[in-house]
């Protein structure tokens, strides 16, 4: 089960990792996301949004690696991603670029709650474990 987990969280990671193409600039990020962004600002922006995005997706990749990380990551995922469900729902029409980023965010949703469902069991497992063993050694 810890193997499941982990697969989850690169998989999570690799979805995350994805948009920091857009750091390369505004023809990047127009293919990303299908928008003309010719505000400096706005420009300066995204790209930062693309850095952000990276550092996620490698702390999703090092969660798989090290199981210490892995609570963290995925609150810290669950928040982005709900974060832009929430806002794409709330807002006006999006185009079929944001849509198909609507589709990987609900891939990647399914794929945390089941990192969640199995972060529990085995930690759930972990505490009967645990319990079994101090039972067995105290009267």
């Amino acid at each position: 089960m810890k193997a499941l987990v982990a697969l989850a969280l690169l998989v999570t990671g690799v979805i995350h990792l994805l948009p920091l193409a857009g750091v390369t600039g505004a023809p990047r990020l127009a293919t990303l996301y299908g928008v003309d962004i010719a505000d400096p600002n706005l420009l300066l922006l995204m790209r930062h949004r693309a850095v952000l995005f990276g550092l996620l997706g490698v702390y999703f990749i090092g969660a798989a690696l090290r199981p210490a990380w892995r609570t963290s990551a995925l609150v810290a995922g669950f928040v982005s991603v709900v974060s832009f469900l929430v806002l794409a729902w709330l807002g006006d029409a999006t185009n079929a670029q944001i849509g198909r980023v609507v589709a990987a965010d609900l891939v990647a949703l399914d794929g945390e709650a089941a990192d969640v469902r199995l972060h529990q069991v085995l930690h759930a497992a972990r505490d009967a474990t645990l319990h079994v063993s101090f039972r067995i050694r105290l009267p």
